[in-house]
């Protein structure tokens, strides 16, 4: 569910009114685990108050007039500055004017490391799960992101298209893979982000490969 996403509300612990939370929506990604990941500028409320107490929740929920019968998350743990690469190269895919931000500089990467999530599914559906079952393991797909995703806009880009068609009916004139995980993969679909599930955890390029040749031939149906 937190793949799907694209926006939620961070809450960090206030430096200005100690005690009280500050909270306020941001835009973000996940990181090949699942942690949410989001760029600050250093005179943001956020960046003071999370170097001055990492403790912090995040929400993220859908919005509309019968928000409390949808599913929402909550993730709370620390947020703490990245330098993490591959996790700056993957939030700027989603993400691209984020290069502005960097360019006038002050701008910092945070991730946040999940303790606990509360989960609500709907009235009366409630679950609690701890951070470590929630991430997902360090599986060999990650250090292939990189690739697949040259592979398939370079060779593959009409595949792309047909999966918007045969997945969310959205006929498309460009269609860009711009992160795959053991999750799923994302398009950028003309403007839009469009999200794919896999059917199970796919751990390794190989595995990506028999998901991404099969959803080509459901495709062609």
């Amino acid at each position: 569910m937190v793949r799907h996403f694209r926006g939620g509300v961070l809450a960090t612990q206030s430096l200005k009114f100690p005690g009280y939370p500050y909270a306020s929506a941001l835009p973000f990604c996940t990181d090949q685990q699942g942690r949410v990941v989001v760029l600050i500028s250093h005179l943001a409320e956020h960046t003071q108050n999370a170097d001055h107490d990492r403790r912090a929740s995040f929400l993220v929920a859908p919005w509309g007039a019968e928000v409390q019968q949808q599913a929402r998350i909550t993730l709370i743990g620390d947020l703490a500055p990245t330098e993490d690469t591959a996790m700056a190269a993957r939030y700027l895919r989603y993400f691209p004017e984020g290069e502005g931000y960097l360019s006038i500089g002050g701008f910092r990467f945070f991730c946040l490391e999940p303790l606990s999530l509360r989960y609500i599914a709907g009235f009366g559906s409630i679950h609690t799960i701890p951070g470590k079952s929630y991430l997902a393991p360090p599986f060999a797909i990650a250090e292939a992101e990189s690739e697949i995703l040259a592979h398939m806009n370079a060779d593959h880009a009409h595949n792309l298209g047909d999966y918007c068609r045969h997945v969310h009916e959205r006929t498309v004139e460009s269609a860009q893979m711009i992160g795959i995980d053991c999750d799923g993969f994302d398009v950028l679909a003309d403007t839009e982000v469009l999200r794919f599930d896999f059917d199970g955890e796919v751990k390794d390029a190989g595995a990506a490969r028999a998901e991404l040749v099969q959803l080509a031939k459901a495709s062609r149906v």
